[in-house]
């Protein structure tokens, strides 16, 4: 199936499953739709902490700027993703210089998420962090495989960055980070951890939620199977393509995303200041 024909089945699949709910937001002004970038953003910063994603000060969630496109808007340098709000989320150009806020880039998201931003026009959101079950996962080397029905979102639309470089502080790194990235919503970083992209904030930190704890049920479920010396059964190719035509838009990662951002909110409520 050519690429043409897999988006035209998805995009087919997609309007069937969400007629009649709620869509992404148009806005009237730029200003509206950066306000509401930032705020999914904060938002995703904090469902991260939540979940237990956050090591240290390594992670980046970004959101391309709505006006000012060669430039995205990423977490300050060393702040905790749990007291993150929309205020503190700096402006970084593709040079690496902060052209608005009062904190400091960290040099992995400015390598990483400059490259890919610039790389995929077409993508708003990007996250990466250093989540545990994406790095235990990562150390295999190897894509997921569809053995669940949420991982099928993923099915022949995830890579593998198999070159480790180190800390991923120069744009070389950043840049094979892309290349390997190609058209797909998300890759594995080999000895790293994952990175997931989107049309939208939403959809991409949706996408990370989602392969983190797929990475878990793999690595539970081969767990499980080398005890009992059985194998894993693999989901039918037509079953899973039908799965990813609906599970994998990029409008089903947006929705998805909602209850988990009117959930925080409700909780904490000073994300949005």
């Amino acid at each position: 199936m050519n690429a043409h024909s897999k988006h035209a089945q998805q995009a087919d699949a997609t309007e069937k499953m969400t007629h009649g709910l709620p869509q992404p937001p148009v806005f009237s002004t730029l200003a509206e739709e950066r306000q509401h970038r930032k705020e999914r953003l904060a938002a995703g910063f904090r469902l991260f902490a939540k979940f237990g994603f956050d090591e240290g000060v390594a992670g980046h969630i970004t959101a391309r700027d709505p006006e000012f496109t060669d430039t995205f808007w990423v977490n300050g340098f060393g702040m905790s993703f749990s007291q993150i709000k929309a205020s503190d989320l700096i402006r970084v150009n593709h040079k690496g210089q902060v052209v608005e806020g009062n904190h400091p880039v960290n040099a992995a998201a400015f390598a990483i998420h400059a490259s890919v931003h610039a790389a995929r026009p077409d993508t708003v959101g990007a996250a990466h962090s250093h989540s545990t079950y994406g790095r235990a996962f990562a150390t295999l080397g190897r894509k997921l495989d569809p053995i669940t029905q949420d991982v099928c979102a993923f099915y022949n639309d995830h890579a593998l960055y198999e070159d480790y470089g180190g800390v991923a502080v120069e744009l070389d790194e950043g840049q094979q980070i892309a290349r390997a990235l190609g058209p797909h919503k998300a890759a594995i970083l080999q000895n790293h951890g994952l990175l997931t992209v989107g049309q939208t904030v939403d959809e991409a930190v949706w996408w990370f939620i989602t392969m983190e704890r797929s990475c878990q049920v793999q690595l539970l479920a081969e767990a499980a199977a080398a005890r009992t010396g059985q194998s894993l059964k693999i989901i039918p190719e037509k079953s899973v393509q039908q799965a990813f035509n609906i599970l994998g838009a990029p409008r089903t990662g947006w929705f998805q995303f909602q209850t988990l951002y009117s959930k925080i909110v409700k909780e904490q409520p000073d994300l949005l200041n």
